[in-house]
């Protein structure tokens, strides 16, 4: 494992550890929107990633969800969910995960998604793979559409803005064998190359909910674009991903029912 790897893995380990120490008590909530939620232990979290990284490579910048985010472009940079599924997190749900991902020159390089509670460390290098606790990933060989598990989510504002996911969703209910909506983009992303999901889509996404799931599913052999079939930008906030060989029917049910 090379020194960089290591050293996110070890974030995301530190990151695991405060999660673990608070799972399952009463938590501090704030809300952010309606029902959009951060709590203490996001921060917390968050805090102790960044001083991690302000240690070790202080030259580099950081994205991160719960920070206002000024970074420049020709910089390293690192970026991080500190909890993605945070909802999940304060209700004692077990389905949660921290993502950090690091770029350099726009493309992502490393990826990592750790699940602390199943203690499940998804990672994957550019042109080296990808792996679930050291074993290597590489996502299913469903080839048709009734026979695939997919996965999705919805945006925040669903309440109130109706390019909210709803008309795709059940567009796939009626063409795939089932879809489960569990709320984390980048677990998601993770099952998908573990070969769990066949594929997942979803719109109003950020780059700290994407930009470590779609590295791991491309080194597991898996196809991540736009909606629109064109190559995957974590800055741009739609995605599908796929095994490949369903991708082309997502596509083609995503453009024929438009949300």
């Amino acid at each position: 494992m090379d020194k960089l790897l290591e050293f996110s893995v070890a974030l995301a380990f530190e990151s695991g550890r405060i999660q673990k120490r608070h799972f399952q008590k009463r938590q501090s909530i704030h809300y952010k929107g309606e029902i959009n939620i951060v709590t203490d232990v996001d921060f917390e979290c968050q805090d102790r990633i960044i001083t991690m990284i302000k240690q070790a490579y202080p030259g580099d910048d950081i994205i991160s969800e719960e920070k206002t985010n000024e970074y420049d472009g020709d910089r390293n940079r690192w970026i991080i969910d500190p909890i993605d599924g945070t909802t999940n997190y304060a209700h004692g749900y077990p389905f949660f995960c921290t993502s950090i991902a690091y770029e350099v020159k726009g493309k992502v390089i490393y990826g990592i998604v750790y699940n602390p509670i199943f203690d499940e460390l998804f990672f994957a290098v550019k042109g080296k793979g990808a792996y679930l606790n050291g074993q290597r990933l590489k996502v299913s060989d469903t080839d048709k559409m009734k026979r695939a598990l997919l996965a999705t989510g919805f945006p925040y504002d669903i309440n109130t803005n109706p390019n909210n996911n709803i008309n795709h969703f059940v567009s796939f209910l009626f063409e795939a064998q089932a879809v489960r909506r569990d709320g984390s983009a980048a677990l998601n992303l993770a099952y998908v190359a573990a070969g769990r999901f066949d594929g997942f889509w979803e719109l109003k996404l950020n780059a700290w909910d994407t930009a470590a799931g779609a590295l791991i599913v491309l080194e597991a052999g898996g196809s991540v674009t736009s909606f629109q079939g064109e190559p995957f930008d974590i800055y741009k906030g739609k995605l599908v991903a796929s095994n490949g060989l369903i991708h082309q029917d997502m596509l083609r049910i995503l453009n024929d029912h438009k949300a």
